[in-house]
C-alpha cells in the first residue's frame, strides 16, 4: 500500500505534468512576420561574453557579421573575460575588417577584485557600452543563423515584449567510437527537453526558464529592474533570474522561430558535462519562483523513488513490478513529450535513443541534483561553490 500510495502521488502529476507541457508546446505559433523596410528595424547590440575561446569565437563572430540584418542596425560587443589564450588577438583581428565588432576588457573594471558571477558583470559592462534599443545575448561558442537578428527584430516589432527567449540546439559533432557518440545522444537530448520546458513554461506563462546563448531584452528594462544587481552574487543564472527579475507582466515572450534557433554543441568529456550541469542546478536555491522549485523537486523526487524502487527489488519481488511499471511510465511520457520538441529542432530521431539511455538519465539527475546543491564545480578555469 505504502509503494502504491507514493508511486501515484509523484508519478501521476509527473505524467500529467509533462502532457501539459508537450500540449503547451504545440500551442506556440511559429511566427510569420511582414516584410519590413529597414527603416522601422530596432537598432540591436549583441554582447558576446568570451573566456578563452580562441577555438570557437571567430566561427561565433563570423556568424555574427553575416547576418541578414542592416550592417547600421546592429553592433557586435565581444567582452573578454581574462582570457589568458589568443582570444583577444582573434577577436582584433576580427575587428579590421568589422567595423561592427568591438572589443571590451573586463580587466580593465574589475581592476583584480574577485567576484563570484564574472559572466553577469560581463554582460553588465557590455550593456554599458550598448547603443542599441534591444540586447541580444549568445555565447563565444554558438553559431547563430543567417536571419536570427532578423526574427528577434521582428519579434520586437509585431509583439513589443520586454525579454525574448529564443531556441538552442546542441548538434552532434562527429564521434570517435559509438561510445562518445552515446554520450553526445545524451546531453542533446537532455537540452532538448530542458528547451521544450523553457517554450512550454513561457508560453503558457507558468514558471520562468531560459538560456543566455539565445535570449533578447530591451536595455531599458534591464535598467528598470538594475540589471543583476541582487543575483550578482550566484556565479550563474545571467538568464533565469534575470529573467525572473523582469517577470511575466513585462511581457516575456517565447520566439518559436527555426530562423533563430541557435547551435552549439555538447560537453567534450563527462568531467565538463557535469560541472556545466551542476553549475545550471546550482543556481536553484536562488530562484523566488515557487512554481519551478515545485516542478524540479517533482522531477527530482519521481527520479529518486524510481532508483529506491529498483533498489528494493534486491529484497522484495514486488519491488521489481513496481520499478518496471512505474520505469514504462516515465518513459513513455518522457517520449510523447520529446517527440514534438525533436520535431522542431530537427533532431526526432534522436529521440528514439531515449529508450537506451533513460537510465542514466535518471541517475543523471539525482547525481547532478545533489551536486547542484551541495558542490562546487570548475568554470572556464575557475572554481566556483
Amino acid at each position: 500500500m505504502v509503494y502504491t500510495a507514493i508511486s501515484i502521488l509523484l508519478f501521476v502529476p509527473y505524467v500529467l505534468l509533462l502532457v501539459f507541457y508537450r500540449n503547451a508546446w504545440i500551442s506556440i505559433p511559429q511566427p510569420t512576420f511582414p516584410g519590413r523596410d529597414n527603416i522601422e528595424l530596432p537598432f540591436i547590440s549583441v554582447i558576446v561574453p568570451a573566456r578563452n575561446e580562441e577555438r570557437n569565437i571567430e566561427h561565433c563572430l563570423n556568424s555574427l557579421v553575416l547576418q541578414d540584418y542592416p550592417k547600421q542596425l546592429f553592433e557586435i560587443i565581444v567582452v573578454d573575460d581574462h582570457s589568458n589564450d589568443k582570444t583577444v588577438a582573434i577577436v582584433e583581428f576580427v575587428r579590421e575588417t568589422n567595423l561592427a565588432v568591438h572589443l571590451v576588457k573586463l580587466s580593465e573594471y574589475t581592476r583584480g577584485a574577485r567576484i563570484n558571477s564574472y559572466k553577469k558583470k560581463a554582460i553588465a559592462t557590455g550593456i554599458g557600452y550598448a547603443k542599441g534599443v534591444l540586447i541580444a545575448t549568445t555565447d563565444a561558442d554558438c553559431i547563430v543563423p543567417e536571419k536570427w537578428l532578423r526574427t528577434i527584430g521582428n519579434c520586437y516589432l509585431s509583439y513589443r515584449p520586454a525579454m525574448i527567449a529564443a531556441p538552442v540546439r546542441f548538434d552532434i559533432p562527429p564521434a570517435r567510437n559509438f561510445l562518445e557518440r552515446l554520450f553526445f545522444i545524451f546531453q542533446s537530448l537532455d537540452f532538448m527537453t530542458l528547451q521544450g520546458i523553457t517554450g512550454a513554461a513561457i508560453h503558457r506563462k507558468i514558471h520562468y526558464m531560459a538560456n543566455g546563448a539565445n535570449l533578447a531584452y530591451t536595455k531599458a528594462v534591464f535598467e528598470s529592474v538594475q540589471g543583476f544587481e541582487g543575483i550578482d552574487n550566484i556565479a550563474s543564472g545571467d538568464d533565469m533570474l534575470l529573467m525572473e527579475k523582469i517577470g511575466f507582466i513585462n511581457n516575456i515572450r517565447y520566439l518559436k522561430s527555426k530562423e533563430a534557433i541557435v547551435s552549439t554543441y555538447p560537453e567534450p568529456t563527462l568531467q565538463k558535462f557535469l560541472n556545466q550541469r551542476i553549475r545550471w542546478a546550482g543556481k536553484s536555491s536562488a530562484y523566488s519562483d515557487k512554481k519551478i522549485k515545485l516542478v524540479l523537486a517533482l522531477v527530482y523526487l519521481a527520479n529518486v523513488w524510481l532508483v529506491a524502487t529498483a533498489a528494493g527489488a534486491l529484497f522484495f519481488e514486488i519491488s521489481l513490478f513496481y520499478f518496471l511499471i512505474l520505469f514504462l511510465v516515465k518513459l513513455i511520457a518522457d517520449l510523447v513529450f520529446q517527440f514534438p520538441v525533436g520535431k522542431f529542432f530537427g533532431q526526432r530521431k534522436l529521440v528514439w535513443w531515449l529508450i537506451l539511455l533513460e537510465p542514466f538519465h535518471i541517475i543523471y539527475i539525482i547525481i547532478a541534483g545533489c551536486l547542484g546543491a551541495f558542490g562546487s564545480y570548475s568554470w572556464k578555469g575557475r572554481k566556483v561553490k
